[in-house]
């Protein structure tokens, strides 16, 4: 009965279904952000930029749009589409604009945090949107408090704009440069006044953060997948520690600071980012491919069929087919239309609650030997889940196949993740975490074979990768092991 109970944490019965409260332990990247300078059509661009960033963030959408003479703004809970309509987005009028959605997390879900942020300070009107997380917010946040500050939401963001008003600098552009100076963390700021866009990234490169061209404008965004939903072609990425300044004289490059060792998340190769994205010019669903292959040669089983949870699991199931010849087969749909039920299940449905989100193909499964590939495994619940699935759809065996190393460390640059204690690779041996999955067999990808995954679609200039997740090694001094997650909450 306790374990019913717990599915069941808000308002709607699959309310969170696809976070860490609800059925599914996967990991959550908390927000994407999207930017336009020097389009007409600004608030248009955003909109169609959201939808294609929003699997990086389902609770809340906003857009803030600014010209010479206006500086508007709105947000609200709930998807892009559900947010903003044609009288929404109508008195969004400016030539440049920043956006935003956020990821849901418990506790926190109010619009208070949906972002962009907006302020009054003494040099005008100013606008931030974030993707990542200031490690040292906390502690920021209480010297400021103390000095009188008072801080309207929860979330590291304000932080940010708190530190540019106290700034002893007028000029906008040196102030958020002091202000950067302060933080720690993992972090891709947008940041808007009435005639400037910045952009800045952190010293490590962290967060993934691209820069397009839409004729004479310019885009920014979380991945090059929303340049492709607004027409636009990719530019560069971001560089570790750069700050961009765009005005009505044009593009302005900068640094807030000296890059740091370049450490781009592992996460967004293994199961964040679209398939269809590109990171450092490396496209997400080839490295997955290669991934998926390595993983092969690593661990082959011999099996009837290899199927992928989807749908970050999916391009590495490929390549874990192709590279051994056993047939790729859909054994796991996606229901992508459940929605949110006020109706209150039984204590039956309840636990067999996984099934509004996956269901088994029988007639693929039934009586095979199922190699299942999945991106990674948190506290294992959904691995358990989802097993149990194959088993009662008549699969004799099914080895798990896992296209990343053991998730062992929480993340403090931006990922929602649980603490240590929580995940199951920290606290358990592998053959441990097999029975506890009910799997047949399990293996995880060595992080050599990750890397190297990766790194054979570099062009040569992508030097390195955050994997603390899976190794415990952080490029950064973590100032307050308390502070996990992201700079929205």
């Amino acid at each position: 009965m306790s374990d019913a109970v717990k599915l069941w944490t808000g308002e709607f019965y699959n309310e969170g279904v696809s976070g860490h409260s609800g059925l599914f332990d996967k990991l959550n990247e908390e927000c994407g952000v999207f930017g336009v300078f020097g389009h007409p059509d600004a608030s248009s661009l955003c909109y169609y930029g959201l939808h294609a960033l929003q699997h990086r963030g389902q609770e809340s959408a906003g857009i803030c749009t600014a010209d010479p003479d206006h500086f508007q703004y709105y947000r609200g809970m709930g998807l892009a589409k559900e947010v903003f309509n044609s009288e929404t987005l109508g008195p969004l009028t400016g030539s440049s604009a920043i956006a935003h959605v956020r990821y849901s997390t418990a506790g926190e879900s109010k619009l208070a945090n949906a972002q962009p942020l907006v302020f009054k300070y003494r040099e005008g009107d100013l606008a931030i949107a974030t993707n990542g997380n200031l490690d040292n917010a906390n502690i920021i946040k209480r010297n400021l408090e103390k000095q009188g500050s008072i801080f309207q939401t929860t979330s590291d963001t304000e932080v940010l704009a708190h530190l540019i008003a106290r700034s002893k600098h007028d000029d906008i552009v040196d102030a958020v440069k002091d202000a950067l100076q302060q933080v720690v963390g993992g972090f891709a700021f947008l940041i808007l006044t009435r005639d400037k866009l910045i952009a800045a990234l952190d010293p490590n490169g962290l967060r993934p953060f691209v820069i397009g061209r839409l004729g004479s404008a310019y885009l920014f965004a979380s991945e090059t997948c929303a340049f492709d939903a607004v027409g636009g072609t990719y530019y560069r990425d971001m560089k570790p520690g750069e700050l961009l300044v765009l005005d009505r004289d044009g593009l302005h490059e900068d640094r807030f600071t000296e890059g740091g060792q370049r450490a781009i998340c592992a996460m967004e190769y293994i199961y964040f980012a679209r398939p269809d994205s590109d990171i450092d010019t490396i496209n997400i669903h080839s490295a997955r491919k290669r991934m998926g292959k390595r993983l092969a040669t690593e661990a082959f089983v011999d099996a009837d069929v290899v199927t992928g949870v989807p749908d970050s699991s999916i391009s590495a199931a490929i390549g874990f087919a192709e590279q051994t010849g056993i047939p790729y087969e859909l054994g796991l749909i996606k229901n992508r239309y459940t929605g949110r039920t006020f109706i209150q299940p039984s204590q039956e449905l309840r636990e067999q609650g996984v099934k509004m989100k996956l269901s088994a193909v029988r007639k693929v499964v039934e009586g095979k030997r199922v190699v299942m590939i999945d991106d990674s495994i948190v506290r294992g619940t959904t691995s358990l889940r989802i097993v149990n699935l194959l088993r009662e759809a008549g699969a004799t065996e099914v080895h798990v196949r896992i296209s990343s190393p053991p998730f062992m460390n929480p993340c403090y640059y931006g990922i929602d993740t649980p603490s240590r204690k929580e995940l199951i690779a920290a606290m358990h041996s592998l053959e441990e975490i097999r029975k506890a999955i009910n799997a047949d067999s399990l293996h995880f990808l060595s992080r050599e074979g990750l890397l190297e995954s990766i790194g054979e679609g570099s062009t040569g200039k992508q030097s390195g990768y955050c994997t603390a997740c899976f190794d415990n090694s952080y490029p950064t001094e973590i100032v307050d092991v308390t502070k996990i997650g992201c700079a929205c909450d």
